[in-house]
């Protein structure tokens, strides 16, 4: 494969960004290259301190730039300005975004740069849609409800999706009038650096955008425990989810919307198109190289097209090869992090340990970079690791069924309730078990999101509270005033 830049020419943002500046700190958490295993540099890991100087000033700029009360539509143009300079700046973005994460340049170019400023786009619009409701009332009264903004949004995203993740958070809370603290993930923090970079240049307040860089248990504590934090949005593990419940808890009440880990089942009925099906089942665990929270890493099948659609599947996974992000073509995606991939094999051994099938890969590829099989694991029920917990690499487990009862017994997880796939012909069946699943999204006869960002996105059980994408995303970064007048 031909390569799409040199990783060693890559000029790489590697300092906090607070009030519109870069602000430098102590190297402190190396960042590796998951295609190659190099060393990328290292970034700096804010304090407490650091983070409250974030927080002020975001509060500041809030104050002097009047953001919140600006005419919306101002607000709107303000983003659309800094939506075009992302589409401008593709190349640069898509660079930073594929240097450290398991996101290959190709699709980050034609994929999640383009994504990210078309959700820009889409949250900016709501700027002056959205509004307050008149309600009714006696005659001799006068009631409506207002929403305001809640002032400072303490925002921590994933490694997985980095660019995408931060315009998840960034996009409603800008368009709805707050300012941001952002940690990202201290394995890809080069893209959000750079977003804020350019939001500075189409002309956003500087300070609505601050970056601060470092890991959960410092730099994320300190985001989540910040008395001046108005309300924290994260995207990650549904353990770090609970971590952050237990520090708001501990130092005070403030809302959140968590976005958390998945299990999700993909269920398949005699009458499905079995070629269709098996496209969509790849398509549920192999991009990103599983790791995505809503993959579908369960595989329920019924008993009788179970073998056929098994060789289908073995048959397309045995066909992927990997290749490093930096390369022109996109292709098979790394595991972020050797620790992962180390992480992702120990959870294979002890599913075939305790009497799993490895019906197809298990390992790592023969190849430079942190790349594993494609993996298909039979044999299995709820007691067994590879079911039980989230993998988060390009592993699934394999099902059957005989009946409906069985099936919905079978996708039904005691933890998770992310997302779900159904695949069947007949409309009445899809209809009454799409009701039935205990998800926060359900897809039929495909998998995956797409690129309408009004459907929202969250889960159920330990799988989140509260949703990002859609009309909700922009509404959970407003809260509502009920005023009753006596006239």
């Amino acid at each position: 494969m031909t390569i799409a830049f040199d990783p060693d020419r890559l000029t790489l943002p590697n300092q906090h960004f607070i009030g519109g500046e870069y602000v430098s700190g102590d190297d402190a958490l190396e960042l590796r290259s998951p295609s190659t295993g190099k060393l990328l540099g290292a970034i700096p890991c804010a304090d407490a301190a650091l983070v409250d100087r974030a927080v002020v000033n975001a509060r500041k700029a809030l104050e002097t730039s009047g953001w919140a009360g600006l005419q919306p539509r101002a607000r709107l143009r303000a983003l659309y300005a800094w939506a075009e300079l992302i589409e401008r700046e593709a190349e640069t973005l898509a660079k930073l975004e594929a240097i450290c994460s398991s996101r290959p340049y190709a699709a980050a170019l034609a994929g999640d740069v383009m994504v990210t400023a078309e959700q820009i786009k889409f949250f900016a619009e709501f700027a002056d849609k959205e509004a307050g409701t008149l309600v009714p009332t006696a005659d001799s009264q006068f009631g409506f409800i207002s929403d305001h903004p809640y002032g400072v949004i303490g925002a921590i995203t994933p490694w997985n999706f980095p660019i995408s993740m931060a315009a998840w958070k960034l996009g409603p809370a800008l368009s709805a009038g707050n300012a941001v603290v952002l940690k990202p993930s201290e394995m890809t923090p080069y893209t959000t650096l750079y977003l804020a970079e350019l939001a500075v240049k189409a002309g956003l307040p500087a300070g609505l955008i601050n970056v601060v860089l470092g890991d959960g248990p410092t730099t994320g504590a300190a985001i989540t425990g910040h008395a001046g934090i108005d309300k924290v949005s994260f995207t990650g593990s549904t353990r770090a989810g609970a971590a952050i419940m237990e520090n708001i808890a501990r130092t005070g009440i403030k809302p959140m919307t968590l976005e958390l880990g998945g299990k999700s089942p993909m269920v398949v009925f005699a009458d499905a198109d079995l070629d269709v099906t098996a496209d969509a089942l790849v398509t549920g665990i192999i991009p990103n190289a599983g790791q995505f929270c809503v993959a579908g890493s369960r595989m329920i099948v019924e008993a009788s097209v179970a073998d056929e659609l098994a060789a289908k599947l073995s048959e397309r996974f045995a066909k992927i090869t990997p290749s490093a992000t930096h390369n022109a073509e996109a292709g098979f995606s790394p595991i972020i992090s050797e620790k992962q991939l180390q992480r992702i094999d120990s959870i294979v051994q002890a599913a075939t340990h305790q009497g799993a099938e490895l019906i197809c890969g298990g390992g790592r590829f023969e190849h430079e970079g942190a790349f594993y099989r494609p993996t298909l694991i039979g044999g299995v029920d709820e007691t067994n690791p590879a079911v039980r917990e989230e993998i988060f690499g390009p592993v699934a487990t394999f099902q059957t069924f005989e009946t409906e009862e069985q099936a919905m017994q079978l996708a039904s997880h005691p933890t998770y309730g992310l997302a779900a796939g159904l695949f069947t012909c007949d409309l009445s069946r899809a209809l009454r078990l799409t009701r039935d699943l205990e998800a926060g999204t359900v897809w039929v006869n495909r998998y995956g999101r797409t690129r309408d960002h009004i459907l929202p996105t969250g889960g159920w059980k330990a799988s989140g509270l509260g949703k990002d994408l859609g009309r909700e995303a922009y509404l959970a970064n407003r809260r509502t005033k009920t005023v009753l007048i006596d006239l």
